[in-house]
């Protein structure tokens, strides 16, 4: 299921996922699984500290060369979505609040600059074929 008609996947199933988030900038947060795609709604980071701003890196590693009927050209195999984007003490960011397709295989990894102190959650459909 490479990439399938989502008109007419067989399941699609909503869910949440949250994250206290570690050190290690690209630590492995998701992977789809073959014959499923991932649809996020929504990516929002809370700093969970009080007196201190830390920094968000989040990515998609593992993409492909694009969908049926599109050829990428020099396109990267990982992509960030936030590179050491400034969370403020005891603030929220809405890192996206757009669709993104994850396609099977593609890994959605991240890390904040000091481990525990920022909180990341989406908000996602499961289409599965």
């Amino acid at each position: 299921m490479a990439n399938p008609n989502i008109v007419s996947v067989a399941t699609i199933l909503g869910g949440n996922a949250g994250w206290n988030l570690s050190a290690t900038l690209d630590a492995t947060l998701l992977t789809v699984t073959a014959e499923y795609i991932l649809k996020i709604n929504r990516i929002v980071c809370t700093n969970v500290d009080g007196a201190t701003a830390y920094d968000l890196n989040l990515l998609v590693s593992g993409m492909g060369s694009g969908t049926t009927g599109i050829t990428t050209t020099g396109a990267d195999s990982d992509v960030y979505l936030a590179k050491t984007i400034s969370v403020p003490a005891d603030a929220s960011l809405v890192v996206s609040d757009t669709p993104i397709y994850l396609m099977e295989g593609d890994i959605l990894k991240g890390g904040g600059s000091t481990a525990n102190k920022l909180d990341l959650f989406i908000s996602y459909e499961t289409l599965i074929d």
